[in-house]
């Protein structure tokens, strides 16, 4: 291919390949060093603005806002967010039990190796020995957690990493079709190469669909995997995705959403039987799924 390509072309299209490859390179290192959101900060930072509030409180009758800093908590799905941001800050204990159904017990859901409650979607890593927000899954090859605050640059990362093979592999192959006859050993070793990178390309391309599918449905792959044994997701059907706000809001709170912490609340029965009832064409026109 680059041989048939003038020299102006060939000089973009080899500048366009190694900028994939840095930005690839850069993106890997902005993922691994990235937090992936931590129990233990989040309950520093409702802490901190609780402190926060108190002072401000006394020095004036004006409400605190929930902003300390870079520290920023929102809280989805139930009155504790507006509790929060109130005349009347809950505790940590509190704004977490207040996520689960009434009566729920704190013991159920408390970290015996971090001593901290822990609000849904959350589970101790023990490679990090931390307990992370959203946990999805602990990637050996960044060396870090998945989580609530680095998911989405996992998945450009993955979706960067998928690109860069794909076009490697269009190299090898032009490399083989233009030098297939000059050294059998040559081309046993590019032979050797491509199918690795097959195996490399099939995998990263399976990786970034599943991963873009737990996007939409706003799952992660800790939920979909031990679902039956999470205890607030037990009776819940499998075709139900209890956090899934539509597909649009899915992207939108994965893309945009700039809360540090964003702790969402477990969905009430009669949100839940809203989400299991099956789609019809008026709920396709009315963008139910969106």
């Amino acid at each position: 291919m680059l041989p048939l390509l003038p020299l102006s072309l060939r000089s973009w299209y080899t500048a366009l390949y190694l900028l994939l490859f840095f930005a690839t390179l850069v993106q890997y290192f902005i993922t691994s060093g990235s937090s992936p959101g931590y129990v233990l900060d989040a309950m520093r930072a409702v802490n901190e603005t609780n402190v926060m509030y108190k002072k401000s409180s006394t020095a004036s009758k004006q409400p605190a806002s929930s902003k300390n800093g870079s520290l920023i908590v929102t809280i989805e799905g139930s009155q504790t967010g507006r509790n929060f941001q109130g005349s009347n800050p809950a505790s940590w204990t509190k704004l977490v039990m207040d996520m689960y159904p009434p009566g729920t017990s704190i013991r159920a859901f408390s970290c015996f190796y971090c001593n901290v409650e822990q609000p849904p979607r959350a589970k101790h890593c023990h490679d990090c020995d931390k307990c992370v927000l959203q946990f999805d899954h602990h990637c050996v090859w960044l060396g870090t957690c998945i989580g609530q605050g680095n998911h989405c640059k996992f998945w450009w990362y993955i979706c960067e990493e998928t690109a860069l093979c794909l076009w490697t592999g269009i190299l090898y192959i032009t490399y083989l079709k233009a030098n297939i006859s000059r050294a059998w050993w040559k081309d046993a070793i590019m032979i050797l190469l491509l199918i690795a990178m097959a195996i490399s390309i099939i995998f990263l391309l399976l990786l970034l669909l599943f991963h873009s599918y737990l996007v939409l449905t706003n799952q992660t792959t800790y939920e979909l995997v031990r679902r039956r044994r999470i205890p607030y997701l037990r009776g819940i059907p499998e075709r139900v995705y209890p956090f899934s706000q539509g597909v649009c809001s899915n992207l939108y709170d994965f893309c945009c959403v700039c809360s540090i912490y964003h702790l969402e609340s477990l969905p009430s029965a009669q949100e839940l039987e809203e989400k299991s009832r099956p789609y019809t064409c008026l709920d396709v026109l009315t963008c139910r799924c969106c």
